[in-house]
């Protein structure tokens, strides 16, 4: 026993001379140890053991190390050395030893915990001042630890409760399904079911697996979570008959192929967005077909998702399949013959089919447009067409016009768009005091929304494209040995309008104008071959129903040569008479008026109004063949 101690700022030499004096070792220190002035107060008596682990704590407390050498010698050095200076290796517990500071080392080795990845959460329970840190040995799983026995039985203890199997405290439990539902269809409904915060709820450890060979799912999970999946799996293996049916869809207005290839894009479309945002379909995945012949359709549009359904499970609403969603049963086929889409399906399937063919299979609005092409030809002063004309426009848009002739002027005046006919408006405005215009061509066309109408008015000129050589004629190009081969090149006006309706009446038009005009010959191998002019441009105008669009600016500048001669005499004549030399400019104006048709006999009214002008026989022969009669 020794009895109590009061050491009050004693110095390391005192200290360890009492350290001595207790273990009857020889005490090795180096020359320098770390300045400290050590306080003990000890009122009671203890035991030597005691007294030892005190101050062996204290000195580890104040940076020195006490690292026993054999049975005779205590080794002090200071504490950020005591790694490289052999410490006492402990090989069995440390529990079972005094906690002290006293330095030792350890080699620890789990055998669940992966080293390297624990070793790095517990740094800041060791002791900083013992040197440097723990060495890892990362294909044996362990680690060499030097620091007091305090904290290397700390360590100790810890692993001891870490070092667990991952899958502790977990059960596994094998469902049997028994009416007729497959075992990895249900798997993947679950896991549907359990996305985003249900996920968390259920636990990273929890897992289930279909096996197809016995028809079981396998749940491995806390047995606490086995009611609620006791209840899930029961509710969704029930007898489910595929309930499929087949229907032919008949189309009043669209195109089968092109409906079906529509339908076939949703189809796929919807189950990529199911695929892209990491889910399972509760449903599986659609398959599409397309009549014989025809390429399969790439995947289209994502369309929005659909509301989920859901499923009351141990007090849980789960969302689950979707009403709105087709089934892996949904085949869709278009027969061109009858013009029809043969779906096959179940009866959601049919009834969403049904429901989107109705929204598709309309019919499209159309449009009626008068077309007045008039070539002006200009004056000197004369910029354009349409100022030639007077015309007044608003935003491309006939408003009104003004001019003067012999006996009247009008300045200002307007018209109420669609009270007559294009053609009676055009020659209203211009050719009473305009005498330099004429109309050269006034088409109608009726076309529907998105697609293109087409006006061309002119000739096919023929133009040599190349010779080919028979084998005989002496190697000129207008040989009777050789032969050409001829194409033939459109010259007139090209007129194409796409129109785009709006709901509201309002018309888009695409417009592409070009003109082709023979300016003259040139001489190539010697045949004469025309050389011509092309004059281009593309517009895009908005307009309501009833507007007329006036473009201008294709304009020509012709040069043409006059000699008058005077007597007889040809050569003589000619250069006693007069020559003149002109120019002269035109410019196509287009005049275009775009009406809305409604389905309804205000569509005709136009048609019966040029009936009118006809001979009585030929009125009464279109009367009978198309079935009208105009109002009296």
């Amino acid at each position: 026993m020794v009895g109590s101690i009061e050491l009050r700022d004693e110095s390391i030499d005192q200290v360890l001379a009492l350290l001595e004096r207790w273990t009857g070792k020889t005490v090795l220190r180096p020359q320098t140890l770390p300045t400290a002035a050590i306080t003990l107060s000890l009122r009671e008596s203890v035991t030597r053991a005691e007294a030892i682990q005190a101050v062996e704590t204290l000195l580890t407390m104040n940076n020195i190390a006490v690292t026993p050498l054999g049975t005779r010698f205590l080794k002090v050095t200071p504490l950020n050395l005591a790694k490289s200076e052999a410490p006492e290796f402990i090989e069995g517990s440390t529990l079972e030893l005094t906690p002290s500071g006293r330095m030792a080392s350890k080699l620890f080795q789990p055998t669940f915990l992966r080293i390297g990845e624990f070793m790095p959460q517990i740094a800041g329970l060791l002791n900083p001042a013992a040197g440097s840190p723990p060495v890892i040995f990362e294909k044996n799983n362990s680690a060499l630890i030097t620091d007091s026995v305090s904290n290397l039985q700390r360590v100790e203890a810890l692993i001891a409760k870490l070092d667990q199997p991952m899958l502790s405290g977990l059960q596994p439990k094998f469902y049997a399904l028994h009416s007729g539902a497959k075992a990895s269809d249900v798997v993947n409904k679950i896991r549907a079911i359990f996305t985003g915060p249900l996920q968390n709820q259920i636990g990273s450890a929890t897992s289930y697996s279909a096996d197809d060979r016995t028809n079981q799912i396998i749940l491995i999970s806390d047995p606490r979570q086995h009611a609620f999946f006791d209840e899930l799996i029961a509710k969704l293996d029930v007898k489910s008959d595929p309930n499929t049916r087949n229907e032919v869809i008949y189309l009043k207005h669209a195109t089968a192929k092109d409906v079906a290839s529509i339908l076939s894009l949703l189809v796929t479309g919807q189950n990529n967005a199911a695929k892209s945002a990491g889910q399972d379909p509760t449903r599986p995945i659609v398959q599409t077909a397309t009549a014989p012949g025809t390429a399969p359709a790439a995947p289209g549009p994502t369309p929005a998702p659909a509301a989920a359904a859901t499923v009351t499970v141990a007090g849980l609403s789960l969302p689950l399949d979707s009403s709105n969603q087709f089934s892996s049963l949904l085949t869709i086929l278009s027969e061109e013959r009858s013009n029809s889409i043969v779906v096959s399906g179940t009866m959601d399937d049919v009834r969403l089919i049904n429901d989107l063919v109705a929204k598709i299979d309309i019919l499209l609005a159309q449009v009626r447009i008068e077309v007045v092409i008039a070539e002006v030809t200009l004056k000197d002063n004369a910029t354009s067409g349409i100022s030639a004309l007077g015309l007044q426009l608003v935003d491309g848009k006939l408003v009104g016009f003004s001019g003067a002739g012999p006996g009247f002027a009008i300045s200002d005046a307007t018209f109420a768009p669609g009270t007559t006919d294009l053609s009676a408006t055009i020659t209203l405005g211009t050719t009473p005091r305009k005498t330099n215009a004429t109309i050269l061509s006034q088409p109608n066309i009726i076309t529907t929304h998105n697609k293109e109408g087409h006006i061309f008015v002119g000739e096919s000129t023929p133009i040599v494209s190349n010779f080919v050589n028979s084998g005989s004629g002496g190697g000129v190009v207008n040989n009777p040995g050789y032969s050409s081969n001829v194409t033939y090149k459109d010259i007139g006006i090209d007129l194409k309008v796409k129109p785009l309706i709006g709901i509201d009446g309002s018309v888009q038009l695409e417009i592409t104008q070009e003109v082709n005009d023979i300016l003259g010959t040139v001489n190539i191998g010697g045949n004469e071959q025309p050389t011509i002019g092309r004059r281009a441009t593309e517009s895009f105008v908005s307009a309501a129903s009833g507007d007329i669009i006036v473009l201008g600016g294709l304009q020509r500048t012709a040069r043409s040569k006059n000699t008058s001669r005077l007597g007889p005499i040809p050569i003589i004549g000619d250069l006693l008479g007069t020559r003149t030399r002109e120019d002269t400019r035109t410019d196509l104006v287009f005049f275009l008026r775009p009406t809305v048709l409604t389905n309804t006999p205000a569509d005709n009214a136009q048609a019966i109004r040029h009936l009118q002008k006809y001979p009585e026989e030929q009125r009464q022969y279109i009367e009978e063949t198309l079935g009208v009669t105009p109002k009296k």
